[in-house]
């Protein structure tokens, strides 16, 4: 291992470390500014519990205490391991985290690697055939895709195929009334299809058309139009010069669509009724969860800079002649 590669990670650690400084901060200011009263939420707007005890609710969470000291323990807790207990659910923020990170990592790998397959797909189809019918209809598809808002997709998938056709579950991740060791593989597997594909299909756009773009940028190049004049077919000279020019954008595009993808969970997780990681940020913010929010907050920043990361890690891997910490540092 290089020294320039390790100090390439030293430097990306530092920055993962400002960077959630700066989320925590940033998210703590925005939900301790939210109009949610957090004990309002807890004991209900109907609820007959007397001022007195709802003010010892409030001293028991520390709710009592100005913004600077409220942070200040968090945070304090947070360098000793220690992310604190949702008032929601009344467990460990670590522990509903990893449980429902477990769900949500199903879903948003599956996305994720179909989203970057058949994007990548469609983008060397639509710019090998530039300016045909097939290039024509993957264009306008992936334009009316990217316009379309992930729930609305989802609630149309739901319709067509939970609904009218009865192919698929209306949600969750298991089917109702099953104990955890009696729901199958399979269960799973068809409670996972269709949010898996209102989040791929809808994040498929970006990917496409920036490899049809790029691909279009190769075959224009003085180094493919030289390999078609010696003889070689298009798909032939795409397959052996082109797949691996504008390889390396789209892992860089893929991995950096991390953020948008957890974002698209979030919806699709609640279109779905999916109880991931998304769904309980949702409620940790209708609820005013400080807590929880700040710990799901934390959490997707560490993984949207795992992924930008491991793409420019990749960037080596896929073309040698890069060196990670050096040209890209």
């Amino acid at each position: 291992m290089s020294r320039n590669f390790l100090r390439f990670i030293f430097s990306n650690f530092i920055r993962m470390l400002l960077l959630l400084f700066g989320v925590s901060v940033l998210t703590f200011i925005l939900v301790i500014s939210s109009p949610i009263d957090p004990v309002e939420s807890y004991v209900g707007a109907e609820s007959t519990v007397s001022q007195e005890q709802r003010e010892n609710i409030a001293e028991y969470w520390g709710l009592n205490k100005s913004p600077v000291e409220r942070y200040t323990i968090w945070i304090t807790n947070i360098l000793h391991g220690d992310m604190g207990e949702s008032l929601t659910y009344r467990q460990p923020v670590t522990k509903i985290i990893g449980e429902r990170f477990k769900t949500s990592l199903a879903l948003m790998a599956s996305a994720w690697v179909l989203s970057g397959i058949l994007g990548f797909f469609l983008g060397v189809m639509s710019g090998t055939n530039k300016g045909g019918i097939l290039d024509k209809i993957i264009k306008n598809f992936c334009l009316l895709m990217s316009s379309t808002p992930t729930f609305w997709f989802g609630l149309l998938m739901l319709i067509i195929f939970s609904v009218k056709l009865k192919w698929f579950p209306l949600g969750l991740a298991a089917p109702l009334g099953k104990l955890e060791e009696e729901v199958t593989f399979m269960d799973r597997i068809r409670h996972l299809i269709l949010p898996s594909l209102t989040l791929s299909i809808t994040g498929v756009a970006n990917i496409a058309l920036h490899t049809r773009q790029k691909l279009i940028d190769v075959l224009n190049s003085d180094y493919m139009l030289f390999a078609i004049a010696r003889g070689e077919s298009k798909w032939t000279a795409v397959r052996r010069h082109g797949i691996r020019n504008i390889a390396i954008p789209a892992v860089t595009l893929q991995f950096a669509s991390f953020s948008e993808l957890f974002g698209g969970s979030v919806l699709a997780e609640q279109v779905f009724s999916y109880p991931g990681l998304g769904n309980a940020a949702t409620t940790a913010g209708l609820k005013g969860d400080v807590p929880l929010l700040l710990g799901i907050a934390l959490f997707s920043a560490v993984f949207v800079f795992v992924g930008n990361l491991m793409a420019n890690i990749f960037y080596g891997i896929l073309n040698p002649e890069i060196r990670v910490g050096e040209s890209l540092e």
